[in-house]
């Protein structure tokens, strides 16, 4: 489902189920080591995806670590991101020279708690919320937008090596499958790029979650694959 949400550059594997026996590959042991089982389960399956997505491009098997915000590390000349929750894993990844960044995510498409919408809403977001409830009450947007920042989050953090809060994002959410977020603080990247200003991602409500995706290149973001319809 979520390489709908990709450029063709990109490659996705997903898993809707853990096994329950897998081990954590070698390399990769310590880093759940004192995990719960069901962290475990996830991490192991989400990693198994994300080799299986680095196969298509060429790569052979190896651990993939983490970095200090528990980022997963990329070989050389890859960007890509991960993500799981309930009933759900998945992996995308793309080479470095089609994209500077990706940024995935997969919630549960539920209500946003409402001690969470208080942390992650911005000035003007609760109103644009209320407004896309009235067009469609169907689609739980509060948890769409959460996962969008999340996404957007993924995707911006490799190219500034810098935290962004909830606060630091105001999404505008397009009811076409589509969002933009305008970020609210300095956007100068690592790598020599243009600044980050905007944001662009695309979004997906299926089979019992909401996805979302962003893919820059540039300073931008790039979608290549033409609207779905």
């Amino acid at each position: 489902m979520i390489e709908e949400l990709l450029p063709a550059a990109a490659v996705a594997v997903e898993a809707f189920a853990d096994e329950p026996d897998e081990s954590p590959y070698p390399g990769e042991e310590d880093l759940v080591a004192r995990a719960a089982p069901s962290r475990r389960r996830e991490f192991v399956t989400a990693r198994r995806c994300a080799r299986e997505a680095l196969a298509r491009l060429g790569y052979a098997p190896a651990p993939i670590r983490s970095g200090p915000r528990r980022e997963p590390l990329w070989p050389a000349g890859v960007v890509g991101s991960i993500t799981h929750c309930a009933g759900y894993r998945a992996a995308a990844v793309a080479p470095g020279a089609a994209l500077a960044s990706l940024g995935v995510d997969a919630e549960p498409h539920e209500p946003l708690p409402d001690d969470v919408s208080g942390i992650v809403l911005t000035a003007g977001e609760p109103e644009h919320l209320a407004g896309l409830r009235a067009g469609d009450a169907g689609v739980h947007w509060g948890r769409l937008l959460f996962s969008a920042k999340e996404s957007v989050y993924k995707a911006w953090y490799p190219l500034t090596g810098r935290w962004l809060g909830f606060e630091d994002a105001e999404v505008t959410v397009n009811p076409g499958g589509r969002f933009t977020a305008r970020l609210l603080v300095d956007g100068a990247r690592t790598d020599g790029g243009p600044p980050l200003r905007t944001l662009d991602g695309r979004w997906l409500v299926a089979g019992g979650l909401v996805m979302t995706a962003v893919a820059v290149a540039g300073g931008s973001s790039l979608f290549a694959r033409p609207d779905r319809g």
